[in-house]
């Protein structure tokens, strides 16, 4: 596991995306949205061709920018990104696709590049065409707002049911020299990424390799995008991108500064992974799940997802109830190995499981350690020397709420 930023030497900077030298965004609006005035498009430049690197989701009902991006980014370069929200451009057949690639190519001729250069993502509403006469009128305004102060707005406008926009950026230093990486995200409901995340940009001045580049980005969604889960549904447009615009002798595999980049990045995804959790729909826990003791990593994260989909557990969280029976009941049907009468559980930091028993404990205590924001379930499974994290929410009513009305 990683610790924290403070370990790490890693600095906090404001910025976000924009944070790294070179990268301008901008958020505009385009009328997508129901909400007047709501930015809706957002649109990153690293100025020239750079590194790129991207992992997607592994849905087969795939959107029609994930494959459209996958044609684009096999090269490992790329120039700019542009990320609509409220239509998610998904299970729309070939006008989607076309679609996606006109958009490409309206910012191409606006920034003066090939569209293959181009990279585009959408996230909103399935089955529904884009109104490409808004899409496209509003290119030339978000190429005309590219700022290098524009990383927030670029962040606010790739939301959906997001309650707040999702961004950050630290510094970190190797060989003498410090070097930035930020990022933004999007993502409240229908979250579990498999492979990739809901929508993430990712920018940096290391200078990593093509090939070096998706390895990291791959690393480190990993351990932190697919180690959320808010509940259980993994979506059609899952997409993480990772622009590098650094100068210098390229980070390649296997070389300590590749590491140490890894280890700053894998920090970053971790970051704005946990404020996705926090921003579950209806959320109001962000839950740490900590998984030790395990025999594999493979039974680590097994028994820690399926704590963390658990609608039982992530109810007793909303709930302020320390019921430790869900949580075995859960990573008993995990497919994990272990024995019970190995088994440890703490709630809030409360013990109340030891070797497969339960054990006494003040419910009042239990009750006062659901008050703050974030809260932990940990279960040692006494098995092993493995272990993992998974960052989820509480259910509660809202997340019926927001889902029983997306579409209406």
């Amino acid at each position: 596991m990683q610790g924290t930023a403070s370990d790490q030497g890693y600095q906090e900077v404001p910025g976000g995306i924009c944070a790294v030298p070179g990268f301008k965004a901008a958020g505009v609006y385009a009328g997508l949205r129901k909400r007047p005035g709501s930015v809706d498009v957002a649109l990153v430049d690293a100025g020239e061709v750079v590194t790129a690197a991207g992992v997607f989701t592994q849905n087969i009902f795939c959107a029609a920018p994930v494959t459209v991006d996958r044609e684009h980014i096999a090269d490992g370069h790329a120039r700019a990104i542009i990320v609509n929200s409220a239509i998610a451009n998904a299970a729309t057949g070939e006008p989607g696709l076309a679609n996606a690639r006109k958009t490409a190519q309206a910012v191409a001729a606006g920034l003066g590049c090939e569209p293959a250069d181009v990279l585009v993502c959408s996230t909103g509403v399935i089955g529904v065409q884009l109104d490409m006469d808004k899409l496209l009128g509003a290119v030339p305004d978000a190429i005309e707002a590219l700022s290098e102060e524009g990383g927030a707005a670029a962040a606010r406008a790739i939301m959906t049911t997001d309650t707040v926009s999702k961004e950050c950026a630290f510094t970190y230093g190797f060989g003498g020299r410090t070097y930035t990486i930020g990022g933004m995200c999007k993502g409240s409901g229908m979250i579990m990424p498999d492979m990739a995340t809901m929508i993430a940009v990712l920018t940096t001045d290391a200078p990593v390799a093509p090939k070096a580049a998706y390895v990291a980005l791959k690393r480190a969604a990993d351990i932190s995008f697919n180690k959320v889960t808010v509940d259980s549904d993994t979506s059609t447009n899952d997409t993480c991108l990772l622009l590098s615009k650094g100068t210098g002798e390229q980070f390649d595999e296997g070389s300590e500064a590749f590491e140490a980049f890894c280890a700053a990045l894998g920090h970053v995804c971790e970051c704005l992974a946990r404020m996705i959790a926090a921003d579950g729909e209806g959320a109001t826990k962000l839950v740490t799940v900590t998984v030790t003791g395990a025999a594999s990593d493979e039974d680590a994260d097994l028994c820690a997802r399926a704590i963390a989909n658990s609608p039982l557990v992530k109810c007793a969280v909303a709930g302020h109830d320390a019921n430790w029976g869900r949580i075995a009941g859960a990573a008993g049907r995990s497919g994990a190995t272990f024995r019970q009468e190995d088994v440890d559980i703490d709630i809030v930091g409360i013990p109340v499981m030891r070797k497969g028993l339960p054990v006494p404990f003040d419910e009042d205590a239990a009750r006062a350690g659901f008050e703050p924001a974030e809260v932990e379930l940990a279960i040692d499974l006494g098995a092993g020397e493995c272990s993992t994290r998974m960052w989820t929410c509480d259910f509660t009513h809202g997340y019926i709420s927001i889902n029983a009305d997306y579409r209406s």
